[in-house]
């Protein structure tokens, strides 16, 4: 029984007001270490330019790429060009790069950082003033440290902003470090550790769906929620990935990072505001709620296959996918499990989260058991975390006949039907590079949130279960079943 369900579109006239007003206030200077890299080729400068032409970067702003290797500035300008080119953020307006690239500039830093302070004091002139410095770190782990370190000695920190990649350490230790050197060279409220996923126009809507609609968070608690799962299975294998992903596996790369994050949102309770101070707080809180995990409930596979890629040690036991159980120890989630499963060459790519409510606790009518599964919950709501993103709700109706049984109905939402094609949505990482302009903090992770994940990660780490291999194009090793039943993985193609 499916049903849509649309609504009014954002107007033209609204939606460039909104702009207006969103625009970056503080004219920036943004040194983009990395520039000549992949991450910055397929989503920074295509980012970039893209807030520029919908009116939200700032009306005066320079770009100061910086690499090891020295290019000229025509030569950035080419790279920027065909990025730009490359990702279909184009625009119509003739003239509109070449209006862009004025704003970019090149600096090689193979031989020292004593030209960059000279080109960030340039740009400063140029636009007069008081702008703003920003720094992207589009860079590993350790060439952000040295990087850091060599800011700190330029003397250009002063107020100055830091986004840094992640990941945000290996373990509690490594990242303990991280976070020092950081605060060594940067105040914390000055730091932005970036993560992609909570740039998601779906992810947010969490907070939009829970707060600001009556009829969803007088029953957001245990006593009518049976259990959650958070699931991000990929198709992709770890392409051309191998050194990095033997070092980092889906347990570092994807659970202490994506799947925990989407799990403060789920959990938290509802802020005072919806400001970045009370809800980076109340996020904590859930993290400090999390009981640690226990190696009995993680299931660690690998894909057939992986051993032979290239970088892999051939006796690798890195997991490339991950099944967790994990408790918040609250009163509003105790004894709800908590669901996270993630996981290379899997048998469909989703971003899904599934909110699975308690039966009524006395059965008053049959069930039509070829169409209702036993063992998942009739009763559900379901978020496609992908761009555009939906939610549908799966509940029980009765089947049209003389009697009365019940089957499985839905209804949805999707974004694309509701708001149309709306060329100002922003891509994940143009949002959060826009927050950082504006020293939004709401969607970044504190030091102490980080460091509190890897901390109720720990016993996994020093203690990991054996990595269990599985098919390609599969759901991931049967240990992941056992782990969830009597209850079932909610299978994207089967309920969306």
């Amino acid at each position: 029984m499916p049903c849509s369900l649309r609504s009014v579109s954002v107007t033209t006239t609204s939606a460039e007001r909104d702009r207006a007003a969103d625009r970056v206030a503080v004219d920036q200077v943004i040194v983009l270490f990395g520039a000549t890299g992949d991450l910055s080729r397929r989503k920074l400068l295509p980012g970039m330019f893209h807030l520029s032409q919908v009116g939200l970067m700032p009306k005066g702003f320079r770009i100061i790429g910086a690499a090891r290797r020295p290019i000229s500035t025509e030569e950035f300008r080419e790279i920027a060009r065909e990025a730009v080119e490359a990702s279909g953020r184009k625009s119509s307006a003739d003239g509109a790069f070449e209006e862009f690239a004025k704003s970019l500039s090149f600096v090689g830093v193979g031989d020292g950082f004593g030209p960059l302070g000279a080109a960030v004091e340039a740009a400063k002139a140029e636009l007069r003033g008081d702008p703003d410095l920003l720094f992207y770190l589009s860079l590993p782990p350790r060439a952000a440290e040295g990087t850091v370190a060599e800011i700190g000695k330029l003397d250009l920190d002063e107020d100055a902003r830091v986004i840094i990649e992640k990941p945000f350490g290996t373990d509690l230790a490594s990242a303990h470090e991280l976070n020092e050197r950081l605060h060594s060279v940067f105040q914390e409220n000055r730091i932005y550790r970036i993560d992609h996923y909570l740039g998601r126009e779906a992810v947010q809507n969490l907070l939009a769906l829970r707060f600001a609609n009556g009829m969803y968070e007088p029953v957001w608690n245990r006593n009518h929620i049976d259990h959650v799962q958070i699931d991000i299975p990929e198709t992709l294998s770890i392409e051309m990935r191998g050194s990095f992903y033997e070092a980092t596996g889906a347990f570092r790369d994807m659970l202490v990072t994506h799947l925990f994050q989407v799990l403060g949102f789920v959990a938290m309770e509802p802020p005072t505001s919806l400001e970045p101070k009370p809800l980076g707080l109340e996020r904590e809180k859930v993290f400090d709620s999390m009981l640690p995990l226990r190696p009995e409930d993680v299931v660690r596979g690998q894909y057939v296959g992986y051993r032979e890629e290239e970088g892999v040690d051939p006796h690798s036991d890195t997991e490339t996918f991950i099944a967790v159980k994990a408790f918040v120890d609250n009163w509003r989630w105790a004894g709800v499990p908590f669901y996270l499963r993630s996981g290379k060459r899997m048998a469909e790519s989703h971003h899904v989260l599934t909110i699975a409510f308690k039966q009524p606790p006395r059965r008053m009518f049959p069930l039509d058991e070829a169409r209702v599964p036993e063992d998942f919950g009739r009763d559900h709501l379901t978020f496609e975390l992908g761009e555009p993103g939906s939610i549908s709700s799966s509940f029980l109706a009765k089947v049209p006949g003389p009697t009365m049984r019940l089957g499985e109905a839905h209804m949805r939402f999707d974004y694309a039907d509701a708001f149309g094609d709306n060329q100002a949505a922003l891509d994940p990482y143009e949002r959060l590079i826009h927050d950082a302009m504006n020293g939004d903090r709401t969607l970044f992770t504190s030091s102490d949130a980080i460091e509190r994940l890897w901390e109720i990660s720990e016993p996994v780490l020093e203690d990991p279960p054996p990595a269990h291999p599985y098919a390609p194009g599969s759901w991931g090793p049967q240990e992941s079943d056992a782990l969830i039943a009597p209850r079932r993985w909610h299978l994207p193609s089967n309920h969306i």
